[in-house]
């Protein structure tokens, strides 16, 4: 798990190598990276995290966590105006940066909780849910990045803060840790389900959507297939 923390806090680093691509280059990886990303956030909650959860919780309850995961994310993007197609106009340029940091740094914080949860009790599926995790991240980093260079950040100091914010996710998984007796684990995991659910179906799958061409949308009905399918076949062999 302490590998898996590093990793997601060196993946907020992305957005500056992939700024070093030409534009078209960048356009081309983004369709399919939020495809993927979508398709292997459902898989996760879906196919890893419910299930291993609802062993240890009444399904009303699991019902309950999911839906408060979900609403405690949208209250959050709501309040900070952080959503990943955001576009931020010249009179509020800095506040929007600012936001952003913030608002992923609690997101990271709470998903390193909710992860390290499912982790400590089902290692397989913990594995699972952070690769889904781990999809998500490249498009949002990326995205992030992009905003807050456009507004008026330096390329340095936008990968600095990013990589700041992203720090909170080893302290979540830390607390979940070294807190693992006194916390509700089965319903942090299903919190945490929540948030993947919200993010997908919320942020991901309207910029899916939002292409005109048939090509790309076949394309990115392909990508998000193959995020459900390979957590699937994860969950497979976990049975």
């Amino acid at each position: 798990m302490a590998i898996g923390s590093l990793v997601m806090c060196l993946i907020t680093l992305v957005g500056g190598l992939m700024a070093l691509l030409p534009a078209p280059r960048q356009q081309r990886l983004l369709l399919p990276l939020i495809a993927l990303a979508a398709g292997s956030l459902l898989g996760g909650a879906l196919f890893h995290m419910l299930p291993m959860a609802i062993q240890s919780l009444e399904a009303r309850w699991c019902g309950f966590w999911l839906a408060a995961g979900f609403t405690v994310f949208l209250a959050l993007e709501l309040g900070l105006h952080w959503h990943h197609s955001h576009r931020a106009g010249s009179a509020n340029v800095r506040p929007v940066a600012v936001q952003i940091v913030l608002g992923d740094g609690l997101h990271n914080f709470i998903g390193g909780l909710g992860l390290a949860s499912t982790f400590l009790i089902n290692p397989a599926a913990g594995v699972a849910a952070w690769l889904a995790a781990l999809a998500h991240e490249l498009p949002q980093e990326l995205g992030d990045y992009g905003v807050l260079v456009h507004s008026g950040w330096s390329r340095g100091r936008a990968l600095r803060l990013n990589f700041i914010s992203g720090l909170t996710f080893p302290l979540g998984a830390l607390l979940a840790w070294l807190r693992a007796d006194s916390l509700p684990l089965p319903a942090l995991v299903v919190f945490a389900a929540g948030n993947f659910v919200y993010i997908a179906a919320s942020d991901l799958v309207p910029e899916i959507k939002a292409r005109s061409s048939l090509i790309e949308t076949a394309q990115a009905l392909g990508w998000f297939v193959c995020g459900l399918v390979v957590l699937w076949l994860l969950a497979l062999k976990e049975s």
